[in-house]
């Protein structure tokens, strides 16, 4: 059978690399990815035969894995963070059927809800959810339904994709959203740039969370009615009665 790993980098430095992930990569013929995330890999691994496609040909991409494993190559399809949420798995899984001559092997990386939240503090400590506010494969009624049953759920919210240069008022809507029935004050924080050159966060209430300006780059954390602000660190709490 012709070897394919789907592999997660985490937010892409190699100290977040997993050893598991750096072995599948290690024994690749071939690396394909985006080229912002072949670009992350360490140096040694630059040296394998890398292929990237742009964004938008993500159909493309995993087709040109198959195609590589298929002429008998082991071959890594990276992804940033973990290749199970927003990645390539799903999509992998999908095209499988296509190439029966083939195993798939998903190996786990840190998502950005993970590694932001290790930098803001304890943000996601409790039942938490993910929502990308990208509505370029989601329409934003539906992201607009999933940020009202988060709010009435009363869980931690991680916002992912939250602006763009296309979008680049989407995390105020999603604000004002949240604003209808979660108060002005609410602890809320992010990061840009996770684990990479330049990494910057902070924290804030929802109501100054509508006015900030974030990138693709930025993942945002909003708590939830229990979360509150504990030495600058944004911090969730599981309920523990401290005597």
């Amino acid at each position: 059978m012709n070897k394919i790993y789907i592999v997660g980098m985490g937010p892409g430095s190699e100290d977040a690399l997993t050893p598991q992930a750096k072995n599948a990569l290690t024994i690749s013929d071939c690396i394909v990815g985006y080229n912002v995330y072949l670009d992350l890999l360490p140096d040694e691994l630059k040296k394998k035969e890398l292929i990237s496609t742009p964004m938008k040909q993500e159909v493309r991409r995993c087709e040109i894995v198959y195609e590589e494993a298929l002429k008998g190559k082991t071959v890594s399809i990276i992804c940033s963070g973990d290749a199970g949420v927003y990645g390539m798995a799903s999509l992998m899984y999908e095209l499988k059927e296509r190439y029966p001559d083939t195993t798939l092997e998903v190996i786990p990386g840190i998502t950005a809800a993970l590694s932001g939240a290790a930098v803001l503090g304890a943000p996601v400590n409790h039942d938490f959810c993910i929502i990308s506010l990208s509505d370029l494969l989601t329409p934003w009624e539906k992201i607009e339904k999933r940020l009202r049953a988060a709010s009435d759920g009363d869980f931690a919210i991680v916002l992912y994709n939250p602006s763009s240069h296309k979008r680049k008022d989407y995390l105020k809507r999603a604000c004002e959203i949240l604003l209808e029935t979660i108060e002005n004050d609410r602890p809320c924080g992010y990061v840009k740039n996770i684990g990479r050159d330049g990494q910057e966060s902070g924290v804030m209430t929802l109501s100054e969370l509508r006015d900030f300006e974030a990138d693709m780059f930025t993942t945002v954390f909003i708590g939830n009615s229990e979360s509150r602000i504990i030495d600058g660190a944004l911090v969730t709490g599981r309920g523990y009665k401290i005597e």
